[in-house]
């Protein structure tokens, strides 16, 4: 069975998250820089196969469109035109930044490490793919 890859996009960094071939447990896969996005899914997909790419659709808590909301509707047809055979979904990312933080927070993880910026973009996809595994099981 194929992967499905989240990612949390970014206009510095998008984090990425990907399921086990069995598409039960997400985990945390790396932070890029944006652009280097497009290359780094260029070579994961190579090697790995991956049945759905799960982008992060930001909106306010209104249910309205955030302001880079454009920039991820770009991507997403970047990933249909570069990933024919892959299906490109949105999934609502609403409060997954600060349910991130907090995560991060009761992890234990010491007060440096917290800092890194990469690491909530990072976690923040693996709730993405948490809550877009969670609704279509």
């Amino acid at each position: 069975m194929a992967r499905i890859l989240a990612i949390d996009y970014g206009t510095k960094r998008c984090g990425l998250a990907v399921t086990d071939p069995l598409q039960i447990i997400p985990n945390g896969l790396d932070t890029v820089p944006a652009a280097e996005l497009l290359d780094f899914l260029q070579r994961y997909l190579a090697e790995e196969e991956v049945a759905t790419i799960v982008v992060g659709e930001p909106l306010y808590p209104d249910g309205k469109p955030a302001q880079i909301h454009h920039q991820v509707v770009g991507l997403v047809r970047k990933l249909k035109r570069q990933f024919p055979g892959v299906d490109v979904v949105l999934q609502d990312e609403r409060y997954t930044s600060e349910e991130a933080k907090q995560v991060i927070l009761q992890s234990g993880t010491k007060k440096k490490k917290r800092r890194e910026k990469g690491l909530v973009d990072k976690v923040s996809a693996v709730l993405i793919l948490s809550e877009y595994l969670e609704y279509n099981r």
